[in-house]
């Protein structure tokens, strides 16, 4: 048979999709970095009193949400610095340990004090979301790239491809209404391998629709957070780091999408399994992408 055997590929793409799940079960059972939005425009969330940024968790569920400003500020800080949150703005949770002490007798009967720690949170709004405070200077790097011609070729020969676009260039989406991608513009990307990444998680969401692999968490409105929206999450992700790994740029990206699974993870279950089963939808999305019969 010949390498362009439709048979033959798919064999050979699905052994490289292991090797990508394999690697990728390994790095969560080592624990991962914080995941990295890969595009520089508004740069990383912090804080615009202590101009700190956040970490962890943190650093993950502010990068994902829709705004360019890194700045973000309690109800709070925003009337200190002279301004208000404008009306109808929803906040963003943000989560820290703290620990509280709780007095216990021990094996021998004694009184002590035990420290025992919980998770708290508070609420944030973005610089974007409040009137009258002064914006810090945001200007955003850019950045020059060849093109990676294989990986070129499977986003324009996606079959029944959804619109793709780069007028918002803060954010990477895919709008099932619309059945549009915006992915922000390869001169914002610090690597090249991480804009073909991005583009093959929202064309993995595309997959999803109704007129391609018709999947519950595209086909069915899941809301932010809620268990089928994650685990949508982490078909894209899957996918992207197959994609990645046939194009063979998987070197570069999957230490953030590990970070990234994990962090999607975390909010349904510490589950191997979920990986797995997440693994073989994105499997069908991957062949989807690549027009291959699965």
């Amino acid at each position: 048979m010949s390498e362009s055997n439709p048979t033959t590929r798919a064999k050979a793409h699905n052994s490289v999709y292991q090797i990508i799940t394999d690697r990728i079960l390994e790095l969560l059972d080592q624990g991962t970095i914080a995941w990295q939005k890969p595009w520089t425009s508004g740069g990383f969330p912090k804080n615009i009193v202590s101009k700190k940024s956040y970490q962890g968790i943190n650093l993950f569920l502010l990068s994902i949400m829709p705004y360019s400003n890194p700045y973000w500020l309690t109800y709070k800080q925003a009337q200190k610095l002279g301004g208000n949150i404008r009306k109808g703005e929803k906040s963003t949770m943000v989560v820290y340990w703290a620990t509280f002490e709780k007095k216990v007798l021990n094996e021998k009967g004694e009184q002590e004090v035990k420290k025992i720690p919980v998770i708290k949170y508070y609420r944030v709004f973005n610089l974007e979301q409040t009137e009258s405070i002064d914006l810090p200077d945001t200007s955003t790097e850019t950045f020059e790239h060849n093109p990676i011609e294989i990986a070129e070729s499977i986003i324009n020969d996606m079959p029944n491809a959804p619109e793709l676009t780069n007028h918002d260039s803060c954010r990477a989406f895919y709008r099932p209404s619309a059945d549009v991608i915006n992915v922000p513009d390869k001169q914002y990307f610090t690597q090249i391998a991480k804009y073909y990444s991005t583009m093959f998680h929202e064309l993995a969401h595309s997959t999803g629709h109704q007129n391609r692999l018709n999947r519950k968490g595209i086909t069915e409105f899941a809301f932010f957070g809620t268990h089928e929206y994650s685990r949508e999450e982490l078909v894209a992700e899957m996918t992207a780091s197959m994609l990645c790994g046939v194009t063979g740029i998987d070197n570069n990206t999957i230490e953030n999408s590990a970070a990234y699974i994990d962090g999607w993870r975390r909010k349904i279950t510490k589950d191997p399994k979920l990986i797995i089963q997440a693994a073989s939808q994105a499997q069908k999305a991957a062949n989807f992408i690549q027009g291959i019969q699965s």
